[in-house]
């Protein structure tokens, strides 16, 4: 049976304005020459790739988006292109933003008999999770639809270490990673463990129950707490500390 040499390959993509949120834009692939053992080529053709993006697109003719029920619109902070230092940033190594500005609000939920409003107000700059809404390109700009519950916190700052959480989210402040082994050797970067221990540094005001009257979260800023691993959403302070926004059922125990 006749076999196939690859001689040599390459695939190049290339892309403007690439970001998290943006989705793929239209790009050039092109694939080197192939060379079968019986002695043909494939010449080298470019073709364009099917666009794929991923934020829905609302047409000029529309002029406002209004959210329904525990729905909030945010409108989302431009991915940074540079490093602090000034180098500029590929697309691959753009943050995908958490944060931005709230611009719309839904009429609120309900639970029970109660009637509750959402809790964060148009003007308010929010962190919110990672994976959580729709993203929407609407008026020149990339916005998110997502439920009040994905909005981890407030931050009335450029900070992240001033985050006030909402609702039940705790916000902590991780332990270092141990930079030895138990036997003395250094550790790298890759191999250190994650820390799963930190201080707390702010709670939110807790839960609502079927009333709509907030219970009380069981651990306070300064306690030392164990958590889910893999819980939560990290973040980088302008410290240098790393910090983690969680929910409180994800705290297993408190140390002392």
């Amino acid at each position: 049976m006749a076999t196939a040499q690859l001689t040599a390959s390459s695939i190049s993509v290339s892309a403007r304005n690439l970001s998290s949120f943006e989705g793929l834009r239209a790009s050039n692939v092109k694939f080197a020459s192939f060379k079968p053992a019986g002695g043909f080529a494939l010449s080298q053709r470019p073709f364009r790739c099917l666009v794929v993006k991923a934020a829905t697109v609302v047409a000029p003719k529309y002029t406002s988006i209004k959210p329904l029920g525990d729905r909030v619109l945010v409108k989302i902070k431009t991915v940074e292109e540079k490093s602090e230092g000034g180098i500029l940033l590929p697309s691959s190594a753009q943050t995908k933003p958490q944060a931005g500005e709230v611009v719309a609000v839904g009429e609120g939920k309900s639970i029970g008999k109660t009637k509750l409003d959402i809790s964060v107000k148009t003007g308010a700059r929010v962190v919110y999770s990672k994976y959580a809404g729709t993203e929407v390109e609407f008026d020149g700009s990339s916005h998110l639809i997502l439920k009040e519950d994905d909005i981890i916190g407030i931050l009335e700052t450029d900070d992240i270490k001033d985050l006030k959480p909402l609702n039940d989210r705790v916000f902590i402040k991780l332990a270092e990673a141990e930079e030895k082994t138990a036997g003395g050797l250094l550790l790298t970067e890759a191999t250190k463990e994650k820390p799963s221990i930190g201080t707390v540094i702010a709670v939110g005001p807790g839960p609502l129950d079927e009333e709509g009257n907030r219970k009380a979260l069981s651990v306070s800023p300064g306690s030392t707490v164990l958590y889910s691993k893999y819980a939560g959403n990290d973040f980088k302070g302008s410290d240098g500390a790393n910090y983690i926004a969680l929910k409180a059922s994800d705290v297993m125990a408190i140390l002392s």
